[in-house]
């Protein structure tokens, strides 16, 4: 996949586009890049997506302290990738940009900067200056520069319409295996391994703490979750932990603690990073009695953690 920064590209063949943030590049993106490809080869020309980073929140303000991403820019270009896409144009988000309207900003940046010859809508997509370029409001537009324009449906999983939105609620009550059906793959996390206060291996369950490397990237709901890791290309089965370790009164940094067991494990991860899948939350974080009570706790949560897994690979989940 070629990777542009901006829209200035030259010499695309019959440009069919699509435009979006495209957060978490989840089940119904994965329809609109599907159209964009299929049209694309359909008319002997080259499917191209453009998306902006940084997210326009960010650039726009307002309420960005609870701005939460699904992905960061490496995992939307990754998850791009695997669905086919060859042409990605990441268009630096601006105040500047964000003044033109929907209309202003398809002729300098698809036209003049791609050569657009067909446009992909979303699904109750909106472009441009206070979000008024609709897919109604966009057919002016094409009939004004001579471009083509469709509009792709919803795409819904149990009588709910898949969104970024929709998601990132799934996960921040816990629900990661909704979260998982509605993204079409396994929500993850990446970071880095640093030091802790070493409690697990007291009790035979050694943690790795987990620093997670993009600050704006939403972590899922306190609790255990069964996971899968993934470290220095092998995956290994791991349960982790989020939250605030209420037996012991610990809320390091005022914010959550991230800490994965990685089964039958026993190399050192500290200062190396990994991946994790989430899987299913095996339960809701709670206070223990001592070290015994937890141990205990953490034995059972460690066999759930295996069936939930084996049953995951079987294709059972």
């Amino acid at each position: 996949m070629r990777v542009y920064k901006g829209t200035g590209i030259e010499g695309l063949k019959n440009p069919v586009v699509t435009i979006g943030v495209f957060d978490g590049v989840h089940k119904g993106h994965a329809v609109v890049v599907e159209t964009v490809l299929e049209r694309a080869a359909a008319l002997g020309g080259e499917g191209v997506i453009v998306t902006f980073w940084p997210h326009p929140r960010i650039v726009l303000g307002g309420a960005t302290e609870k701005l939460k991403l699904l992905s960061t820019l490496e995992e939307k270009k990754e998850r791009l990738e695997s669905l086919g896409v060859k042409h990605l144009a990441v268009a630096p988000f601006t105040s500047e940009l964000s003044r033109l309207s929907a209309c202003e900003f398809v002729k300098s940046y698809l036209i003049d900067g791609l050569g657009l010859n067909h446009l992909v809508f979303g699904f109750d997509h909106h472009i441009g200056r206070g979000r008024l370029g609709s897919y109604e409001n966009m057919k002016e537009c094409s009939r004004l520069y001579g471009f083509t324009l469709e509009q792709v449906d919803p795409v819904f999983y149990k009588n709910e319409r898949i969104s970024s939105s929709s998601i990132r609620d799934a996960l921040f009550s816990g629900d990661v295996k909704l979260a998982s059906r509605q993204l079409g793959y396994p929500y993850s996390l990446s970071g880095k391994i640093v030091s802790g206060e070493r409690i697990g291996r007291k009790i035979g369950f050694p943690t790795a703490n987990m620093q997670v490397g993009n600050p704006l990237k939403l972590v899922p709901a306190t609790g255990v979750y069964a996971v899968e890791v993934a470290f220095e290309e092998k995956i290994y089965e791991g349960m982790m932990n989020i939250g605030y370790r209420p037996t012991f009164n610990s809320k390091k940094n005022g914010g959550k603690n991230l800490e994965v067991h990685i089964l039958d494990f026993g190399e050192d991860v500290y200062d190396r990073g990994l991946r994790v899948r989430f899987i299913d939350r095996v339960r809701c974080e709670r206070s223990f009695s001592g070290l015994k009570e937890l141990g205990d706790q953490l034995a059972k949560d460690k066999k759930q953690v295996r069936e939930i897994l084996a049953d995951y690979r079987r294709g059972k989940q």
